[in-house]
C-alpha cells in the first residue's frame, strides 16, 4: 500500500530507499513531458537537499519537458549560481553536464512586474481566521514565474518556526515566493500573537492564513517535506499536496527538534551558525530559546562572523530599533507605515516586554545582547545590548546548567521549552 511518509525511525534514509519510494510516490504525478518548477529554500535552512534533488532528477529529469529551480527567498538576498549549486550539493562539473538543462532562478519579491495577484483575503475571512484581531482586506500575490509551468514541486525541511508554528508545506509559497503585502500581514499577525504562543505549534492563525492564500494558486502543487535528525541527516520525508505532506511530517520534526529543560536559565549563550550571515536570520537564535529564558535574564547571540543587520531591511531596522510588541502598538500612528514584516522581526528579536506611553519607559522581560562585528554604538542605537565577542570564552558557559547558565553551540533550529 502506498504511503506518503518514508520514516527511517532512529536511522538515516539511504539513497536506494529514497529512490524506490520516490518512484512509487511520483509515478501518478504526470511529470513526463511536463514543465516542472522545483521550489527550494535558500541556504538559511539545514537540510540534505541535494539527496532529494538528485534522486528526483534521476527519476524525472530526462522525461520532463523542462525542470527548473526557483529559490524561495522570501525577502532574503538573492543567491549566486555557485551558492545554489552548494545548496543542491552539486559540483560545477555536474551542473554543466548532468543538470545542464536545469535553470536556476531567485524569487523577486519587490518587483511588481514579476508578481501576479491571484486573489484577496477579505476582511470577513481575515477576521474569522484571526479571531477578530484583524479585519482588513489583504491582496495575495505570488511569483508570476510559476505560471510558465505545468506543476510545481516544493522541496524543503520542517522546523519549529516563530511566525507560522512549523515551517514547510505552503510556507514555501507564502512567504517563500510571494509578494510583500501578504508576507507583511501574516508576519505582523504572528508578532501580535507573540512568538512563545506560536513557535512549535502546528495549528496557528498564521498557518491558516498561509494555507488559505495557497488555495488561490490554481495549478497542481506537490510537496516533499524533509525531516532531519540531530546530525542534519535525512530521517524522514513525506509527499503529497503541501497540506498532506506537512501534516505527515511536522510530528516527526517535533520529535527531533524540540528539546525540554526542567527550568528556565538566567544566562544563555546562543551560538549562531555561519549560515546566519545577517541579524535578520540570526534572530532565530533568540526565537528558539525565548521560552526557556528566565525573567530578567540575558540571552547573548554569539556571532563573531556576523557584520550586518540585513542587506534588504537594514536601514529600516536601524531607524526603528528593536522593541517589544506594545512599544509599536501604543504608538501605532508613528510606526504603521513601516513594513509590518520589519516590525515583526524587531519584536521577535527583542522578545516580551511592556511599554508605558506616558513615561516612555520600555521594560524588557529579559535582555538580548549581541556579540558580533556590529559595533557597540550601533547595538545601542538598535536598543540591544553589546558584548565584544573576543572577550567571551564559549567554554566558560559549558557544563553550568545547574547554575542557570546554558550554552547552545548551534542555535536557531532546535526549539527549547520548559517541561
Amino acid at each position: 500500500m502506498k504511503t506518503n511518509l518514508l520514516d527511517a525511525g532512529d536511522g538515516v534514509l539511504t539513497q536506494l530507499q529514497l529512490l524506490e519510494w520516490l518512484s512509487e510516490q511520483t509515478k501518478e504525478w504526470g511529470i513526463a513531458n511536463q514543465k516542472i518548477l522545483l521550489i527550494v529554500p535558500d541556504q538559511t535552512r539545514t537540510a540534505p537537499l541535494g539527496v532529494l534533488f538528485k534522486a528526483f532528477c534521476e527519476l524525472w529529469l530526462d522525461s520532463a519537458a523542462q525542470m527548473d529551480v526557483l529559490i524561495a527567498l522570501g525577502t532574503h538576498p538573492p543567491m549566486t549560481e555557485e551558492a545554489i549549486e552548494q545548496r543542491l550539493e552539486i559540483s560545477r562539473k555536474e551542473r554543466l553536464t548532468s543538470y545542464g538543462k536545469v535553470r536556476f532562478f531567485n524569487h523577486v519579491w519587490d518587483d511588481p512586474t514579476q508578481l501576479r495577484t491571484v486573489g484577496h483575503l477579505t476582511g470577513d475571512v481575515v477576521s474569522e481566521i484571526t479571531d477578530g484581531l484583524f479585519s482588513l482586506d489583504v491582496a495575495v500575490s505570488i511569483s508570476s514565474r510559476i505560471f510558465d509551468y505545468d506543476q510545481i514541486v516544493i522541496m524543503g525541511p520542517v522546523y519549529p518556526h516563530e511566525v507560522v508554528g512549523f515551517s514547510a508545506g505552503n510556507k514555501y509559497l507564502f512567504p517563500g515566493i510571494s509578494g510583500a503585502e501578504i508576507t507583511n500581514f501574516f508576519h505582523w499577525l504572528g508578532a501580535i500573537v507573540t512568538t512563545p504562543e506560536i513557535i512549535g505549534k502546528a495549528y496557528t492563525p498564521v498557518r491558516a492564513v498561509v494555507d488559505r492564500a495557497a488555495s488561490f494558486v490554481q495549478m497542481p502543487k506537490r510537496c516533499f517535506c524533509m525531516v532531519t535528525n540531530h546530525e542534519g541527516d535525512l530521517a524522514a520525508v513525506s509527499a503529497g499536496t503541501p497540506e498532506e505532506a506537512w501534516e505527515a511530517a511536522w510530528p516527526l520534526a517535533e520529535k527531533f527538534h524540540v528539546s525540554f529543560k526542567p527550568k528556565p536559565f538566567h544566562t544563555i549563550l546562543s551560538c549562531a551558525p555561519e549560515m546566519y550571515d545577517e541579524l535578520w536570520v540570526a534572530g532565530k537564535c533568540m526565537y528558539k530559546l525565548e521560552p526557556i529564558l528566565a525573567d530578567g535574564g540575558e540571552l547573548i547571540i554569539y556571532a563573531p562572523h556576523l557584520s550586518k543587520i540585513s542587506d534588504t531591511h537594514g536601514e529600516l531596522i536601524r531607524s526603528t530599533g528593536y522593541h517589544c510588541r506594545d512599544f509599536f502598538l501604543k504608538q501605532w500612528e508613528k510606526y504603521k507605515q513601516i513594513p509590518w514584516g520589519v516590525l515583526a522581526h524587531c519584536t521577535h528579536v527583542y522578545g516580551g516586554g511592556t511599554y508605558d506611553l506616558e513615561s516612555g519607559l520600555e521594560t524588557p522581560r529579559a535582555r538580548v545582547t549581541l556579540a558580533s562585528q556590529i559595533p557597540e554604538a550601533v547595538c545601542k542605537e538598535l536598543n540591544l545590548g553589546y558584548r565584544d565577542p573576543a572577550s567571551l570564552s564559549v567554554q566558560e558557559y559549558a557544563g553550568r546548567e545547574d547554575e542557570g547558565v546554558l550554552l547552545v553551540p548551534r542555535a536557531g533550529e532546535m526549539l527549547f521549552r520548559i517541561g
